[in-house]
């Protein structure tokens, strides 16, 4: 089983990339953040002529969330059905083939100190909560999406000068901490150590991919069970290289 993230900035806009990437790659699932689309406008029948299912959630110009899976997603839930949290767009949970999938684009944080970033951190503990009961529910379970969290020195390209900064601070890795301690392994550093491997590279940052100026926050997280099945977690750089990418790029995992 093969599983694959990827933050569209804009599903609309990448259409072509992602039409691309699902032709050469065929993943059983591909999550995708950011899709910045109401529901009537998701453009379910391209995926669809692409041999993909669709379960999704979005607005306007923000944050939405979507699962493309080759077979129909069962047991889909959005949001934290939480009367206390807002329906942001930002989580969604599907089953696809036994596998529970948790889909999240956490929200940035904008600036330490101020109202986005307290939110950030209370969504961060009440997804822990959500893990926790999903974890409780099913078996084999695998987290992925934009965590917008850079967790170690070696996840961005100069750690001394944004320590402290939003996507590298500690209040951020004290809560990942907190959500992975539940037993979740981060995938990719399964399989690879050090540094210079990101996912995530600022348009306003003059050939940030070829200069090396990026940051690794697109995560692929497993339970153990689901862990112990990774053969390989990669991150596959060309898309964000093509005309018109998105300023992130796609994260694979393949399960035997």
């Amino acid at each position: 089983m093969t599983i694959a993230t990827f933050n569209a900035n804009s599903i609309r806009v990448r259409m072509p990339i992602i039409l691309d990437w699902l032709a050469e790659h065929e993943p059983d699932v591909l999550a995708i953040q950011e899709t910045k689309c109401e529901d009537d406008k998701f453009p379910l029948s391209d995926i669809e002529d692409a041999g993909y299912h669709a379960a999704f959630t979005g607005q306007k110009s923000y944050n939405g969330v979507a699962i493309l899976s080759r077979e129909p997603a069962q047991q889909v839930r959005f949001g934290f059905d939480d009367p206390m949290w807002p329906d942001d767009k930002r989580v969604m949970c599907a089953s696809v083939g036994g596998v529970r999938i948790i889909n999240t684009y956490v929200p940035n944080g904008n600036k330490v100190g101020n109202e986005k970033w307290a939110y950030k951190m209370g969504w961060l503990e009440r997804f822990r909560g959500l893990l926790a009961v999903e974890l409780q529910t099913h078996a084999d379970v695998v987290w992925v999406g934009d965590i917008n969290i850079a967790p170690k020195p070696e996840d961005v390209y100069d750690s001394p000068k944004l320590l402290g900064g939003v996507g590298h601070h500690p209040d951020e890795f004290t809560r990942l901490d907190a959500i992975t301690a539940l037993g979740m392994e981060d995938l990719f550093r399964k399989f690879t150590p050090g540094g210079g491997y990101f996912t995530y590279w600022d348009f306003f940052i003059p050939r940030a991919v070829e200069r090396g100026l990026g940051w690794r926050i697109d995560h692929i997280y497993a339970n153990p069970t689901m862990a112990a099945r990774a053969t390989r977690c990669e991150i596959d750089l060309e898309p964000r290289k093509l005309e018109r990418p998105s300023d992130h790029t796609f994260v694979v995992v393949e399960f035997v």
